[in-house]
Order: structure tokens, then C-alpha cells, then sequence
């Protein structure tokens, strides 16, 4: 039980969860780490390098072309981060982020060509602008909630097409912008420019999912969790509802802008020539959070590989794959959402949790009945 603020006793919400505001642990309140059962802490570990040391030894093993999916997949990954941060963490879904996504791809290609700046100067460009935008939207957005929230973005999704047309003059009179392949070139010697792409995608995912990880385990991701699951009683301990909504939307336009501004390095253009392009790319950011797990920080990592993969296997096998690209995203939507509820994310740290009681169930003695010395 809690106290409000004229001390009066509050009964916590059937259902709620435990929303713990304080980062300071209690003297005897152990850390997280000793309850983990070794084999499944030797798993995560197992897990993990070798997760990084595949990432760091693939572009030296595939080629160019391979080298621009995995760095496609990267900046899926971050914008489906920035999603998640905002659905997944705080319960607000959008189905326009790739309105901030355009913002992005735009800025960085317009610094570019426009004003001669160098591509990885205009990045912190478009993750500010993406900021400031996704706050003014925020404002408003706080009148509306659920499946409203939904159809408000995804108007947003389906007006930036129109927007980049109206507002932007590229090359031959259409909302396009490309700058020169050699603006993107190496800055590392021994490296070729894909290989480069991939690398500068991969430390800026690194660093923005590492910022992701301290903020959902600091006192901005419980409220962020406490608003999500339950909002009277996050108002009741003390939570600013409307701050923490209109910051994580702000913080969730600003990993997308910077998704944005990465895929002008990797597929070298700015368009907005295909008026539900934009949509397509807000639906992939949604299904990459799903498939890969919802709420947890590797997930639209894990989602956004497996989401490049499968479009990259079957392109070749399906005429009009264009047209057919949402059926293929619902139907492995569906088929998660059915094996795998949680995600892959979520399986793998279910099959972890099992493999954890059973070695603590294989630890502790045998139990023996109690003698009935009635009888």
C-alpha cells in the first residue's frame, strides 16, 4: 500500500504492477545479478558474444550487397527501437513513425546537397529536429489515446508524402534528393564504403540502444512502465502522465529521425516519390518490434534482421512484391503471434527461464512428506 500526499492510505489497482519510483535499493535488498541461475547467466553470456562477434565479422565476409541489407536491417532496427520505446514501454501505439522517419532522411540529404555539409554532421541535425517535432506532436496527441492515437499517426504516415512534394524541389522537379556516392565515402582506411556505412550505423545503434537500456531501467522507464499498465494509479504515487507520455514521444521521433538520416548513407536518396512508401516503412518498424519482442531492448534489433531476411528470400520468388510485401509481413506477424507471443526475444528468454528452474529445481534437496501421527 501507498500514501498519497495528505497521507491518506491507497490501495494499489487489482492487476497493477509495482511501481517503484526510487532507484535507491533498500540496504537489504539484494542485486539482480546472484538470482540469476548460472546456466542461464553462462546462456546470456554464450548469447551475447556471439551475437557480437557476428556483427562485427560480417561485412568482412559478405559482399557489398549483403553489407546494405545488414545495414538496412540496423536502422530498421533503431527506428523500430524508438517504437518500441513508445508502444512497447509506454503503451501509446503509432502507426506513423515513418513521418519521422522522412523528416530525417530529408534534413540529412537537403544539408547535403543543399549546403554542402558532411553526412555525419547532419545526424545529431536530424535527431535534435526529429526531437522537437515528435514534442509538438506529442502535445496534442495527449487528447487522444488507444486506437484514435493510431489513426491520428498513421495520417501523418500517409500526409508526408504530399508534404516533401509540396515543400521540397529535388531532382527533376519531384520530392527526391540525392546526393554524390562520394560524400558517403570511407573515412577509415582499409575499409570500403559499404563496409563504413555498416560500421557508422552499427556504433550509432549501439549507443542508441544502450541509451535505451539506462532509460527503461532508470525512474523515466518505470513511470514509462507505470503509465503504460496503469495510469490512475501512476497519477496516484506521484507520476507526471502528461510529461512522460509527450517525452517518450518525443525520445521515439528522435530514434526514428536518426533512422531516417542513416538510410540516406545506406541506400544514397531521399524520396518521396511513392505516395504510401512512408506508410510501408511505419508498418515494418511496427512488425519488427513484434516479431523480434515488444518491451524488451534486443527485439527490434532480432525483428528487423529477420524482417530484411525474409523480404530479401522471397523477393526473387514472387512477382508484384511490392504489392505482396504487406501480406508477407501479416502473415509472419500472425504466425509469431501464435507460436511465439512474446517475440523471438520473449522465447528465448522463456526457454532461459525453463532451463533455470530446472537446474534449481535439480539443486534443491528431495522434499519428504510430513508423518501424520494421528493415525
Amino acid at each position: 500500500m501507498t500514501t498519497d500526499q495528505t497521507g491518506a492510505t491507497v490501495e494499489p489497482m487489482l492487476g497493477a504492477a509495482p511501481l517503484e519510483l526510487e532507484a535507491e535499493p533498500s540496504p537489504g535488498r539484494q542485486t539482480l545479478w546472484p538470482q540469476i541461475p548460472r546456466p542461464v547467466f553462462i546462456a546470456r553470456v554464450i548469447i551475447g558474444t556471439a551475437m557480437a562477434a557476428a556483427a562485427l565479422y560480417a561485412p568482412f565476409y559478405f559482399d557489398p550487397v549483403y553489407n546494405r541489407l545488414l545495414s538496412q536491417a540496423i536502422y530498421l532496427a533503431i527506428a523500430a527501437m524508438g517504437l518500441n520505446l513508445l508502444t512497447g514501454f509506454n503503451g501509446q501505439v503509432s502507426i506513423g513513425h515513418g513521418f519521422f522517419y522522412g523528416v530525417g532522411a530529408f534534413t540529412s540529404a537537403i544539408l547535403m546537397v543543399d549546403h554542402g555539409w558532411t553526412f555525419e554532421a547532419t545526424i545529431p541535425v536530424a535527431l535534435v529536429l526529429n526531437g522537437i517535432v515528435g514534442l509538438l506532436i506529442g502535445l496534442p496527441a495527449l487528447r487522444v489515446r488507444g486506437l484514435y492515437l493510431a489513426l491520428v499517426t498513421l495520417g501523418l504516415a500517409v500526409l508526408f508524402p504530399q508534404l516533401a512534394t509540396k515543400y521540397v524541389e529535388g531532382t527533376g522537379g519531384v520530392a527526391l534528393v540525392r546526393p554524390r556516392a562520394r560524400d558517403f565515402a570511407s573515412l577509415i582506411q582499409g575499409l570500403d564504403d559499404d563496409q563504413w556505412a555498416y560500421f557508422l550505423s552499427l556504433a550509432i545503434m549501439a549507443v542508441l540502444f544502450l541509451l535505451a537500456w539506462n532509460l527503461v531501467r532508470g525512474r523515466i522507464g518505470r513511470s514509462m512502465i507505470a503509465v503504460r499498465d496503469q495510469e490512475i494509479a501512476a497519477t496516484t504515487v506521484g507520476v507526471n502522465l502528461a510529461g512522460t507520455k509527450v517525452a517518450t514521444f518525443a525520445i521515439s521521433a528522435a530514434y526514428a529521425g536518426v533512422a531516417g538520416s542513416l538510410s540516406v548513407m545506406v541506400d544514397h536518396v531521399a524520396a518521396a516519390t511513392n505516395p504510401i512508401f512512408y506508410f510501408q516503412r511505419s508498418v515494418e518498424f511496427l512488425v519488427a518490434m513484434a516479431i523480434g519482442g515488444a518491451a524488451t531492448i534486443m527485439g527490434p534489433a532480432v525483428g528487423a534482421l529477420a524482417l530484411v531476411l525474409l523480404r530479401r528470400n522471397t523477393e526473387d520468388l514472387i512477382e508484384g512484391k511490392e504489392i505482396l510485401a504487406p501480406a508477407l509481413y501479416g502473415a509472419a506477424l500472425i504466425a509469431i503471434v501464435f507460436v511465439l507471443p512474446e517475440g523471438l526475444v520473449g522465447g528465448v528468454r522463456r526457454f532461459l527461464a525453463w532451463i533455470g528452474r530446472r537446474s534449481s529445481a535439480k539443486g534443491r534437496p528431495p522434499t519428504h512428506p510430513i508423518p501424520d501421527d494421528s493415525q
